[in-house]
């Protein structure tokens, strides 16, 4: 046994399959991918949502769920083209915009997840095959 660490383990429900790891960026907030996130930068623009100015490019975005117009799956689709995309999504309750930017996309995305659990900065591993968040 080596150090400390502990692992935490959710099981949440799959929305878009594919593996991928990186740091949590938490929101308590909806985020809307069309109008709140710049795609060109991979920033929060919406004025006065909590992560207003921080990018979301190469994180696990976690959030309660997306909100806004249809066109945010677009949106995404666009940021990941141009590689300004979050790594993987986590929603508390994952709603259709979400779900068709994350599947045209290729980003994993799983939702049913408790995610006041979970805490910016941490590092995750995301499992959308298996539905399995892991926090490190």
């Amino acid at each position: 046994m080596q150090g400390d660490e502990t692992m935490t383990t959710l099981n949440g429900r799959k929305i878009c399959a594919g593996k991928a790891e990186g740091e949590a960026l938490v929101s308590k907030q909806g985020i809307s991918f069309f109008g709140g996130v710049d795609p060109d930068t991979g920033k929060v623009a919406e004025a006065g949502h909590e992560l207003e100015g921080q990018s979301i490019t190469g994180k696990i975005l976690v959030f309660p769920q997306g909100k806004g117009s249809t066109v945010g799956s677009y949106a995404l689709y666009r940021m990941k083209k141009q590689g300004t995309a979050p790594k993987a999504i986590i929603n508390s309750e994952c709603e259709t915009i979400v779900a068709v930017g994350a599947i045209i996309s290729e980003i994993p995305c799983v939702d049913k997840i408790d995610i006041t659990q979970i805490k910016t900065g941490q590092k995750m591993k995301v499992d959308g095959d298996k539905a399995i968040v892991e926090i490190q």
